[in-house]
């Protein structure tokens, strides 16, 4: 009943085309792609762009649906159903990462080789903005792209790019100045088939198993001077805007998986009998577990708040950071609490709360870590 306060016909009917596709086109496959290590994206990306998932908000002019964020919400909140954290990382790294700043400020140019073909399925985007030396501290990045005549020659390296090993470009901010201050950095859609480019290794992680996860490096790499986003020395302010988009979409993938875990959890106490009684029976479980549904709904109504500042075209960036703050830590306690409600069982590889307690451990640290949430928080709060 809720939904449809909030939800109009078109949004409704992408929650129900993306559900059926996550349980007949993802969910079958997650186990072998953990396994894995590696999700078939270009297959997967091609059958989701056929069906307009891949462009939900963009411009029917690129093939996209032109639809409202109401409507965005309902694709993330269904991707949220997947059967891990890997694959709709991976999913909206294409959507909410590295495409929203092609959208904003690049070129016909761009939005032609390299928006379309994204929307469409034919290439996999990644997000380069993380270095060895740079995560959080956006401005330490030291890669750098010197202009050169009708080139940009790309010197450096970028780690922790979800979708690195198999991206047919990258979104990829670089130093282009030696002065001080945030003038000194362009965004750039780098296309990985030039010389120059190698992915260095594919990284081995807690969890997010299923997601391919590189380490980058450029030498000598000479990008055309077209696949500048904007003007030069806008990036970092680019990047900031596209970060929003990021952000969000952590938000309905956690109060979406905190309350199927809370759900999947209770089922399992009520079946689990210690001292003579289910578990669910326990007075200290039931209030644990109360006070996270009550953080998951609150998580959720701030959510649709936002949605509604985003259609009005207001500044979200606070708001998005409180969210991104409080469903990092409401994933930690959930995943951890739940985990612990499984007693032996939950310390198995093999079950799933196992695999929700490794993924979910990464929404405090991606995209911009729970301590600098709450530094923007407090900066932008007045004091």
């Amino acid at each position: 009943m809720a939904k449809e306060m909030y939800f109009n016909k078109e949004a409704t009917m992408v929650r129900q085309a993306v559900r059926d596709f996550v349980n007949k086109e993802i969910n079958p496959h997650v186990d072998e792609w953990e396994e894995k290590g590696l999700i078939p994206l270009h297959a997967l990306f091609k059958k989701m762009g056929d069906l307009g998932f891949l462009g939900i908000r963009y411009d029917t002019k690129y093939g996209g649906q032109n639809m409202d964020y109401w409507a965005e919400t309902a694709f993330i909140e269904e991707l949220a159903a997947i059967h891990c954290g890997g694959v709709p990382m991976a999913i909206t790294v294409q959507t909410n990462m590295a495409t929203p700043a092609i959208v904003e400020f690049g070129s016909e140019y761009l939005k032609e080789t390299y928006l379309k073909p994204a929307i469409a399925g034919d290439m996999v985007a990644a997000i380069a903005v993380t270095e060895p030396g740079a995560g959080s501290d956006v401005a330490a990045i030291s890669t750098y792209a010197r202009r050169q005549g009708d080139y940009y020659i790309l010197n450096g390296s970028k780690t922790f790019i979800t979708n690195g090993t198999q991206a047919d470009f990258l979104t990829l901010l670089a130093r282009t100045s030696d002065a001080p201050g945030h003038h000194s950095f362009s965004l750039f859609v780098v296309p990985t088939n030039l010389p120059g480019f190698v992915v260095s290794k594919k990284l081995d992680k807690l969890g997010m198993r299923s997601s391919d996860t590189a380490e980058l490096f450029f030498d000598d790499m000479k990008i055309p001077a077209e696949n500048l986003i904007g003007e030069e020395g806008n990036g970092f302010i680019q990047q900031m805007m596209q970060f929003q988009h990021e952000r969000f979409a952590v938000l309905p993938m956690a109060y979406i998986s905190a309350k199927n875990i809370i759900d999947r959890t209770a089922e399992y106490l009520k079946g689990r009998v210690a001292f003579g009684k289910p578990l669910i029976t326990k007075q200290v479980l039931r209030h644990r577990m109360s006070e996270w549904l009550a953080e998951t709904e609150a998580l959720r109504q701030l959510t649709y708040h936002i949605v509604r500042m985003k259609e009005n075209k207001m500044d979200v960036t606070r708001e998005i950071s409180m969210g991104k703050l409080l469903a990092g830590n409401l994933m930690n306690k959930v995943t951890d609490g739940c985990l612990q409600m499984h007693g032996g069982m939950g310390f198995m590889n093999e079950m799933w709360i196992s695999r929700a307690y490794r993924d979910s451990r990464l929404l405090a640290i991606g995209g911009g870590a729970s301590e600098i949430m709450s530094e923007i928080i407090f900066k932008m709060s007045g004091y």
